[in-house]
């Protein structure tokens, strides 16, 4: 029950939390950066694709936290998904991402 309210209260979100309940990574990155590393079981959806996928990832019904290089282009997907109606959080840095699994 904490984590509920932690979720509304806190102002960055528990990416921790996020990953083990599920949520999807989503590498906003170019294809030939994601190929150079990326982090384990994420998607590469570069940031100037994500209009064009907003319908299937609605359908996938998944928290999403984004990630990129240095959380600049993740930050502008994240509002992008926002608001699109979809549950996404920025993640920051790929390599952030992975230090909470």
């Amino acid at each position: 029950m904490f984590s509920f309210f932690k979720r509304f209260f806190s102002s960055k979100p528990d990416i921790a939390q996020l990953l083990n309940d599920g949520a999807m990574v989503i590498d906003v990155r170019t294809q030939s950066e994601y190929q150079r590393g990326h982090g384990k079981n994420t998607r590469n959806i570069p940031l100037n694709s994500i209009k064009g996928k907003l319908t299937s990832l609605k359908k996938q019904k998944k928290v999403i936290i984004t990630c990129c290089a240095s959380g600049m282009r993740s930050g502008k997907a994240a509002k992008m998904l926002r608001n699109a109606g979809l549950d996404a959080h920025n993640g920051g840095p790929w390599q952030s991402v992975e230090r909470h699994r």
